[in-house]
């Protein structure tokens, strides 16, 4: 839950508060910084939302390197508008909440056991990682193939653009239902302009539902006026009846399993790289599931292949982007936060809390690839090295030939 969250949750709270005043103690409002750097700066005269500025305290008092106008690189999915539907919500950032965002856009839904987002597709690939919960998800190909799975926490898919599919919600391990992250390979992505079963039967006349359906108009009488897009739906049985025979198996699963991925570990943290070479359908979007331990740093690095689409899972980040031309912008991140990094600029993540900071990193590609800054310089004449940095040869000598994911702080 990120600090948004809380705050709302307590001000929803009002009288219940004020009648319990220890509790109220135990959540003291967070102290906003100043925008003063030593001489420079000076405090604010006129009226400051100072929850909101604590979150941002780069922002508010940037580092003397921040230097330039860069494009803010930051959505908190608590600032994106809230669908509500029976037994669910969906929110979604995109290119109309963050400009920058024109590569992908991505979705937060939840899903009650038993709820259906209905079946649908669109002209959009669709990337998904599952948060919390269980959910069942079904699809058909063009040759008729189908595919049907139970997908949990740490758990991906994807179905490519124009195949259509389904999700639903189910009760396991004392979760009701579900919630997870969808990406989609185009920034201007719009949930409400899905290609939805319902919405399609409502705008079609019914004696051609009935001629193309074999069935006599008198049939189609409960069929929905409107779509519906998030309902109840019936109670899921055991996967393997919702398994349909049809032309086979889809040749290339549209899940994985994230987590029973080995992970690069590192002193300080760990990296799970899932891209087309170990989750062969997905061919549009790349992913990496960081873990950052306390101090710790996602290296100074780049990619040199797509914009990077980031998703705060949990802890505390920063990141400084340098964008050329001197430019460069510090961002403060917490769990429910996107991050957003144009083509080719180098950056880096820091964890600046107490826990582990866990994030994703999504690209618009088929294959994972980034550049260490550090193996630039440890595979570089050192001479050459030397000459820009002004490092001792000995340091320079000391820099590790391979990748560092994480380094310790």
């Amino acid at each position: 839950m990120t600090e948004i969250s809380r705050r709302s949750m307590i001000a929803a709270a009002g009288g219940a508060m004020m009648a319990s005043p220890a509790l109220a103690q135990t959540a003291p409002a967070p102290a906003a910084p100043l925008p003063r750097r030593g001489s420079k700066g000076a405090d604010i005269l006129g009226p400051t939302n100072d929850p909101r500025a604590a979150e941002e305290p780069f922002t508010q008092a940037p580092p003397a390197t921040d230097h330039g106008t860069m494009p803010n690189l930051k959505w908190s999915f608590s600032d994106s508008h809230m669908r509500l539907e029976e037994g669910g919500w969906a929110r979604q950032t995109t290119v109309r909440e963050l400009p920058i965002s024109k590569a992908m856009a991505g979705v937060n839904m939840r899903l009650k056991a038993g709820v259906v987002r209905e079946m649908h597709w669109h002209k959009e690939a669709e990337w998904a990682y599952m948060i919390k919960g269980k959910a069942r998800i079904t699809a058909v190909d063009q040759d008729g193939r189908t595919f049907a799975d139970d997908v949990g926490e740490g758990d991906l898919w994807y179905f490519p653009g124009g195949i259509p599919h389904s999700i639903q919600g189910l009760a396991a391990d004392g979760v009701d239902g579900c919630e997870f992250l969808l990406v989609f390979d185009d920034g201007g992505f719009s949930e409400d302009s899905t290609f939805l079963l319902t919405d399609w039967l409502a705008h079609t006349p019914k004696d051609i539902l009935a001629k193309n359906l074999g069935v006599p108009e008198s049939a189609l009488a409960k069929i929905p006026e409107k779509e519906l897009y998030i309902f109840p739906g019936p109670t899921p049985g055991p996967l393997a009846a919702d398994k349909m025979g049809g032309a086979g198996d889809v040749p290339k699963t549209f899940s994985h399993r994230m987590l029973a991925q080995e992970p690069i570990r590192t002193r300080s943290g760990r990296v799970r790289i899932t891209d087309s070479t170990v989750f062969p359908a997905s061919v549009t979007i790349a992913a990496a599931l960081v873990e950052v331990e306390p101090g710790g740093l996602r290296e100074l690095h780049w990619h040199p292949n797509s914009d990077e689409w980031q998703y705060y899972l949990s802890g505390k980040g920063r990141m400084t982007v340098f964008g050329s031309e001197s430019k460069a912008r510090t961002f403060d991140y917490q769990a429910g936060d996107v991050g957003y990094v144009p083509y080719a600029m180098g950056h880096y993540i820091e964890n600046t809390g107490d826990t582990t900071l866990t994030f994703l990193e999504m690209f618009k590609s088929p294959r994972y690839a980034d550049i260490s800054l550090n193996q630039w310089l440890a595979l570089t004449p050192h001479p050459l090295v030397q000459a820009h940095t002004g490092l001792d040869p000995k340091q320079i000598d000391a820099l590790s030939q391979t990748k560092t994911p994480v380094v310790p702080g």
